[in-house]
């Protein structure tokens, strides 16, 4: 007999004397030593499958607003972002990471990646608290600069939240709030991030998560009644003027909602939208707040030019001369910029006067004119706001 098998006698003879059993920790050297583990294994699978059939949504378990493997891994790589360094660690060689203020990066869905454990979806509450944090402490913070940079770093972890949110199916009061302060965010940095560069802000991905975002509270509020359903319902409409959609969805509200005053004023700003009746909708315009000023802002340029060419129309004559204040006060800016757009569409300033001339209008300018260039209307305190006040008013 080999030394093993005398030392396996052994040890069953011990078990025999103990009255226990160890064929459960040491596999008999007879039969195949890793049979009994694959079995294991496979009612093992066999039972996480079964709980997903019973219950397939995944519960998040993860209480902090980083799971704790994602963070010792992007701590060991250096990828921490310099808001989730513990003070004083920012430039050692491989900064430490501070529990209580990381979060969560978005990862995109990848093959053989399971995104749906438990252990690295965080509860509702702690989607919560964490889209509050991003908002209210990083967003408005004056501490994290540039915007540029705190934008891209609250877009991506604000992204991660609603993968959590869908793989989990939430719904309900905590859903709509963390939706609505998405919504705010996003509409404001495409007020303040106007014009930027591509590398810092692009418009286009930000229309595509802001539209999504949107879709998936009105579809939220079709649920129950909410606090801030009617403004949110005219954000919608403002920020998608023109649209046949919006304007049919808007006019299909309860009429609770519907009648509401941000609601008809979305409303009427929408008619003369489709008009094309640009005095109307820019006097409109200036009874706006901040946050539907942000909606709307995209579609004042264009009908900026549309008020020039009515009245390059309308006051075609060499005679005659319109007041330069008065016009910035239709164009709602202030006088130095409604010069320069007039020049730039090449309607004649001379002085204090404005001359309209449709041979000179330039519909299409050959100049580099922005949407940012028009930001300074009228009313800088209404308008032009720090973005701390903002967002904490309207988060």
């Amino acid at each position: 007999m080999s030394f093993l098998h005398m030392t396996y006698d052994r040890l069953d003879s011990i078990q025999s004397k103990n009255g226990k059993s160890m064929s459960n920790a040491w596999p008999h050297p007879r039969r195949g030593r890793g049979n009994r583990h694959k079995d294991q294994d496979r009612a093992n699978r066999e039972q996480a499958v079964e709980q997903k059939v019973k219950d397939p949504v995944p519960h998040g378990i993860c209480m902090t607003m980083c799971p704790a493997n994602e963070l010792r891994q992007r701590e060991a790589q250096n990828r921490l972002h310099k808001s989730e360094m513990v003070p004083g660690t920012e430039r050692d060689r491989l900064p430490r990471a501070d529990v209580l203020r990381a979060v969560k990066e978005y990862s995109r869905p990848a093959a053989g990646k399971d995104s749906t454990r438990p252990s690295d979806l965080r509860p509702s509450s702690v989607l919560l608290k964490t889209v509050c944090y991003l908002v209210d402490d990083i967003a408005a913070s004056k501490t994290f600069q540039p915007w540029t940079e705190v934008y891209s770093f609250v877009f991506d972890r604000l992204r991660s939240v609603r993968q959590d949110m869908i793989i989990q199916r939430l719904s309900g009061p905590e859903c709509v709030t963390m939706l609505e302060k998405s919504v705010r965010f996003l509409l404001y940095a495409s007020y303040r991030l106007c014009g930027q560069p591509l590398q810092y802000f692009d418009p286009r991905i930000n229309d595509t998560h802001l539209q999504e975002t949107l879709s998936w509270l009105l579809e939220c509020y079709r649920e129950g009644k909410h606090q801030h359903q009617e403004e949110f319902q005219a954000l919608s409409l403002l920020y998608n003027l023109g649209s046949f959609h919006a304007m049919q969805h808007a006019l299909q509200l309860p009429g609770r909602i519907r009648h509401s005053p941000a609601v008809q004023l979305a409303l009427a700003a929408s008619r003369a939208h489709t008009e094309s009746n640009p005095v109307r909708f820019l006097r409109l315009a200036q009874r706006l707040d901040f946050m539907q000023v942000c909606a709307l802002h995209r579609h004042l340029l264009s009908c900026r030019r549309d008020l020039l060419l009515l009245y390059s129309h309308g006051y075609n004559s060499n005679n005659c001369r319109y007041p330069l204040q008065r016009l910035s006060r239709l164009l709602f800016l202030k006088d130095p910029l409604a010069a320069e757009l007039c020049q730039v569409h090449g309607v004649n300033i001379s002085r204090e006067w404005v001359i309209f001339s449709k041979k000179s209008f330039t519909e299409s300018p050959s100049g580099d004119l922005q949407c940012r260039d028009m930001h300074e209307p009228l009313d800088d305190e209404k308008w032009n706001c720090n973005s701390d006040d903002i967002i904490h008013r309207c988060a």
